[in-house]
């Protein structure tokens, strides 16, 4: 298997720093980000701060959003995993749409019509019945994917079983983006892959939260499967792009401490980022409720500077309070100090501000602030503007302005102060389960929040990136959407945004 990679390896040097540009780096976030039509992981940019710069999203454009009646595009969900935009780079390429489903299908669409450019089957995907717990019926690829730009592949992790439902197996894979085609040496089986003493058992892991791509090399988060069944652990697998059967792997010390959230990995370009959920009862801290720092391989240091856990982790394992719920996310701050910060999300509704130069180990974060009533468990987005440093979210604001009742979508405004504190700034009204991300037209102008009411009305909205004033209602009969899982998110390319459902991907325009 080797031998075979060693050709493709020449074409994959490059991709050390293509990757480390798609988007643009949390630690750079004063740098106003280009209208970058590409969207090649999940929540655009490597800091799933879910930040899209596109002109064409003005309020009042945003205001007049209607579905495309020439776009149609029919899916085989359910569909977890957030859509990628792939944008022409010259005259020659085109724009192409991928989704990936829980039927373990990989499709590329034209962005224009919904026309499938080519499907691939990654194999059958394990039905529930065959599963000792969880709730996605079937199970095949549920963690968002990830295009390496250089070699113009798209890889995916999914879960498959090759005999029924019998054995069960989670896969890596690289696909061509232009025919769909695997590469050589690909697909990887990660039951393969241990880290000390802790050995991956495919049958009790989940792989839900997105891949992410760093320095040649593609990393896949995982945890458990809904239900807490089964002797799991908090895994990153690190797969070479040019040598895939050199995968390595990382696990939580303690059993569970999964990492499960759908925005998965993030990553400052140079490191890895994690938040992992609640481990089996322990004396001792063992790598659960937590955010942590991984280095290239992957690797964990221990030291306190690479890790932050609330003191109360304990109290946080027994009541199934994960501090990873929500994945984590880069913000800058300027004028704050720190200004560069790690934003952790519990579902303990506090917000915690970390530094990521001196995580702090436990109890060392920078602040601590209750911002909402209840979980807090999405994928959370991050904006600035010139009214100040946004972080919005599914779930109900813990002091909404204005006294607002029955709200499940909440913004907290991150203040330019030493240390930086988190306040509750607006909440508003998504009706559902989505995830949020945010467009402005120029990096800082007219920020708009978009998200879908997923598992509720299933409609799309906007609102006031500042105020959280309603500017796009969902629309009319037309634009009602079939099913959209919880947690689904929006994306924005070429003036248009695109949403995934069970059955369907629709694309909403402002023309």
């Amino acid at each position: 298997m080797r031998g075979r990679c060693l050709g493709w390896l020449a074409v994959l040097l490059p991709a050390v720093t293509a990757a480390a540009i798609v988007g643009y780096a949390s630690r750079a976030a004063t740098q106003i980000p280009a209208a970058d039509p590409a969207v090649l992981q999940h929540h655009k940019n490597p800091s799933r701060d879910g930040h899209y710069v596109d002109p064409a999203f003005t309020p009042a454009a945003a205001a007049q959003l209607h579905l495309d009646p020439g776009f149609h595009a029919t899916l085989s969900g359910p569909t977890f995993a957030q859509p990628l935009f792939w944008a022409a780079v010259n005259a020659s390429d085109r724009d192409l749409l991928f989704v990936a489903t829980e039927q373990n299908e990989v499709s590329a669409l034209d962005p224009s019509t919904g026309a499938v450019v080519w499907s691939r089957s990654l194999g059958s995907p394990v039905p529930l019945s065959q599963m000792p717990c969880g709730d996605i019926d079937p199970l095949g690829v549920t963690g968002t994917p990830v295009i390496d730009p250089a070699s113009r592949t798209i890889l995916v992790g999914a879960m498959t079983t090759p005999d029924g439902g019998i054995t069960k197996t989670h896969i890596i894979t690289a696909l061509s983006i232009d025919d769909g085609s695997v590469r050589p040496g690909w697909p990887v089986d990660v039951s393969s892959v241990g880290a000390g003493a802790a050995k991956f058992d495919a049958a009790v892991q989940n792989q839900r939260g997105a891949l992410a791509l760093l320095g040649g090399v593609v990393y896949a988060p995982y945890g458990g499967h809904a239900g807490d069944c089964g002797d799991y652990h908090g895994w990153v697998v690190g797969v070479p792009l040019g040598d895939p059967s050199a995968l390595t792997g990382w696990a939580t010390r303690a059993a569970r401490g999964g990492i499960w959230a759908p925005g998965g990995i993030t990553s400052d370009g140079t490191s890895l980022y994690v938040g992992t959920g609640n481990t089996a009862q322990t004396t001792t801290w063992g790598g659960g409720e937590a955010a942590i720092r991984l280095a290239p391989g992957p690797v964990f240091s221990g030291r306190p500077a690479d890790f932050f856990a609330p003191t109360n982790w304990r109290h946080l394992d027994r009541a199934d309070r994960d501090l990873g719920g929500s994945g984590l996310l880069f913000v800058d701050v300027p004028g704050a100090t720190p200004s560069s910060l790690l934003v952790a999300l519990g579902k303990d509704g506090n917000a915690y501000l970390i530094d990521p130069a001196n995580m702090g180990g436990i109890g060392g974060s920078v602040s601590m602030h209750q911002v909402a009533q209840g979980a807090i468990v999405n994928a959370p987005a991050a904006y600035t503007t010139s009214q100040g440093t946004y972080v919005v979210f599914r779930g109900a604001g813990a002091t909404c302005p204005h006294r607002r009742r029955s709200t499940d979508l909440t913004a907290i405004k991150i203040s330019a102060t030493s240390p930086p504190t988190a306040t509750v700034a607006w909440c508003a009204r998504q009706n559902g389960a989505g995830s949020p991300m945010v467009t402005t037209t120029d990096g800082a102008s007219n920020a708009i929040v978009w998200t879908v009411g997923a598992e509720g009305d299933n409609r799309l909205r906007g609102f006031d990136g500042d105020t959280g004033r309603l500017i796009f209602a969902g629309g009319g009969l037309p634009e009602a959407m079939s099913f959209v899982r919880r947690f689904q998110t929006p994306i924005a390319a070429r003036g248009r945004i695109f949403v995934a459902a069970d059955s369907q991907l629709y694309a909403f325009t402002t023309q």
